[in-house]
């Protein structure tokens, strides 16, 4: 069979309901087929959409094979590679996030005594600890490492002027403005940047908007890519998009085929209902006016007449990524050429439930008017409100409310999402509640929540960032179980899961309440404590008892006789761990320099833990990973200087908590998840918990 060849362009499908451009795009494909074994590429912006579409893929095909799912980003950092050759687009550039911190960690100290870096001076001046001032630095290099990261994606044309030593600000409209005083340092901080990689022989390692202006270049020229590009790339389920993004693909479109599907509450042109209307008219609309009726002529009073006020409140970014795209947009084009019937898909139903009438209002750009509402069904349910007195009794009423809903048997609990403004906060409570029921009992609601933390899920990590808090751990005996309670750590100490109750009866009996040693308790600040109830304490009076029996005594040691037999080789096991958190706690206490800080680290991880799965194995190989990717940051920005266990613990594990595709969204019942504007996965009930004043929207 001969396969067409995939025509060049870039194409824009709009639609209201996701499962509508999902079935359009399938279609799209089996009528233009790929070669064999050539991969389709789709792009997503949350790890929600691309299992979703996924499973889509696989329900309507049998199988998602030769697919390959990608954050637009990473795609097109590719693509500049593939334009311009790997000799210009490096992997990993000087000016990304992470390397770019530890390069301000070195510059600022010079750069702090000028005039201009008042403001930075005056943060770092406020801490009073020891070994405080560098980690203030250090997390002021992190924020300032992610804006300049922002930058480059949204504002190159600043930072092209900062380089040129013109220190203003250009606005929507082209026009140039003065720097407040207060951040001059910022174009300042930009030039001594560039001339530091200049110094270093690294001017030829280009920032992200300078690659970028590079590949649109190459592509408007005509010259033909380094490496061959894929026939096809899918931007599925965006509902915004940097410009430099957009214009990247738009630019792409030149040579491949280009596919956005992009949901759109509304069928109309309705960027004229939000201000700033005079910056917004556009000679190009993709979307035709309601009754030819322009809405920027109507007085923002008015306005509320013309079209529901969420799409006002609620559709900023959206309108001016919707705007954007219309610069872009070739599909009457194409549509003409390739033979396209329909492009747009949007609903035509009317009425019905309350919250069916609000969409309809929204998609048809229609004002709240009594003579176009619905009556409402007494059994209406589709908005409901629950005002609680704390966030227990929030989860609590989803408990109940969604045991009501079930028990119609018209929804299942994977029907369901529930989103939060902060996961972490909620995740104890819902596991409190949804946990009250055996997995038999009827009542019982099968549940997950994504978007935590690896260190909020993984018992390892838990384990490792308590032990990188060493120094300053009380090593209470409860502290002391829970390290237990970790499958990898017990594994490397020989103990197993049935030897716990037995650990904990004579770590209890024996008397270990805080502290490891005498010195180490001294090492807090509390030296005349003495050893009485540590960990040294318990351990003596434990072999005691079992050398010489319960009713002995020795060296004003009273003895603690319940071990004996074949448990006491749990002694053993118990001595080891004791010895290596005393080592610890000493090495952790120095400050060290990025080199001998992965020495430390690779140490660490040998003396505590053993993979006790295959998810341990993978998470130990991550973690050295992430450490020498750490390592080879330090050492491009030729950072060298001593750091104290804070900032590198800081560094290191929140390199594990980087956003990724691969982990699992829908588990198969109720979803629990963080609020994002990027989660459009279609679920047929959506509830909402900690909508409270502050929380959400949050500053």
């Amino acid at each position: 069979m001969s396969h067409p060849e995939i025509e060049p362009g870039f194409i824009v499908l709009h639609g209201d309901r996701l499962e509508w451009l999902s079935d359009a795009v399938l279609e799209w494909l089996r009528e233009h087929p790929l070669r064999p074994l050539e991969e389709e590429i789709f792009l997503v912006q949350s790890n929600g959409i691309a299992e979703w579409l996924q499973w889509t893929l696989a329900a309507h095909e049998g199988i998602c094979a030769a697919v390959r799912v990608a954050l637009p980003g990473r795609f097109l950092w590719e693509s500049y590679g593939r334009v311009l050759g790997t000799g210009i687009v490096s992997a990993r550039s000087p000016l990304d996030k992470a390397p770019l911190t530890w390069r301000l960690m070195r510059l600022l100290p010079e750069l702090l005594p000028q005039p201009d870096f008042a403001p930075l001076r005056h943060f770092l001046g406020q801490s009073q600890r020891p070994g405080g001032a560098l980690e203030r630095r250090w997390q002021m290099a992190a924020q300032i490492a992610d804006l300049f990261d922002q930058y480059q994606v949204y504002r190159g044309d600043w930072l092209a002027d900062w380089a040129a030593d013109q220190s203003s600000l250009r606005r929507g409209d082209g026009e140039r403005m003065a720097l407040p005083t207060d951040q001059r340092w910022q174009p300042r901080l930009w030039s001594a940047l560039r001339h530091d990689l200049q110094c270093r022989e690294q001017a030829q390692a280009l920032g992200r908007a300078q690659v970028h202006d590079q590949f649109l270049a190459a592509l408007n020229a005509g010259h033909p890519p380094a490496t061959p590009l894929p026939s096809r790339v899918i931007l599925f389920g965006a509902a915004t998009l940097p410009e430099q993004s957009l214009t990247a693909l738009a630019a792409l479109g030149q040579q491949m085929q280009v596919i956005l599907a992009v949901p759109n509450p509304c069928r109309y042109h309705w960027a004229d209902i939000v201000s700033g209307r005079e910056l917004l008219r556009r000679e190009r609309r993709r979307q035709a006016l309601r009754n030819d009726r322009d809405l920027s002529a109507v007085a923002p009073a008015d306005l509320h007449v013309e079209s529901n006020p969420l799409l006002a409140a609620w559709g900023r970014q959206g309108r001016d990524f919707l705007n954007l795209l219309d610069q872009f947009d070739e599909t009457a084009a194409l549509r003409q050429r390739m033979d396209i019937p329909r492009i747009d898909l949007f609903s035509e139903d009317q009425g019905g439930p309350l919250l069916r009438q609000l969409q309809v209002q929204i998609r048809d750009l229609e004002g709240i008017r009594p003579e176009t509402c619905t009556a409402l069904d007494d059994n209406d349910h589709s908005v409901v409100f629950h005002i609680a007195h704390s966030a227990l009794r929030e989860v609590q009423i989803l408990h109940d409310q969604l045991l009501d809903r079930f028990a119609t048997g018209k929804l299942q609990p994977r029907d369901v999402i529930v989103m939060v403004p902060e996961i972490g906060s909620f995740a104890p409570l819902i596991r409190a509640t949804f946990d009250q029921y055996d997995r038999k009992d009827k009542r019982y609601i099968p549940y997950h929540i994504v978007d935590l933390q690896a260190r909020d899920e993984q018992s390892l990590l838990q384990a490792l960032d308590w032990l990188l808090h060493l120094p300053e751990q009380r090593c209470r005996q409860s502290e002391i179980r829970d390290l237990l309670n970790c499958p990898a750590l017990r594994r490397r100490f020989a103990l197993e899961l049935e030897d716990l109750p037995i650990v904990q009866h004579w770590l209890a009996g024996a008397g270990w309440r805080w502290g490891l040693s005498a010195e180490q308790r001294a090492a807090l600040g509390l030296p005349h404590c003495g050893p009485q109830n540590s960990g040294e304490f318990a351990l003596q009076r434990l072999c005691l008892g079992y050398a010489n029996g319960d009713d002995s005594h020795f060296a004003d040691i009273e003895a603690y006789g319940e071990v004996g037999g074949l448990d006491a080789a749990l002694l053993g096991p118990l001595s080891q761990l004791l010895k290596r958190l005393e080592h610890w706690q000493h090495v952790l206490a120095e400050s060290l320099i990025p080199e001998h800080w992965g020495e430390a680290a690779r140490a660490l991880l040998t003396d505590f833990f053993s993979a006790s799965d295959d998810d341990d194995e993978v998470l130990l190989q991550n973690l050295e990973e992430v450490l020498r990717q750490w390592q080879a940051d330090c050492a491009a920005a030729d950072f060298n200087e001593v750091l104290p266990l804070a900032v590198f613990r800081g560094a290191w594990l929140e390199m594990l908590d980087a956003p990724d595709l691969g982990r699992s969204f829908l588990g198969g019942g109720v979803t629990f998840c963080t609020l994002l504007p990027m989660r459009a996965v279609p679920y047929p009930l959506v509830c909402l918990l900690g909508m409270n004043e502050g929380d959400y929207p949050r500053r």
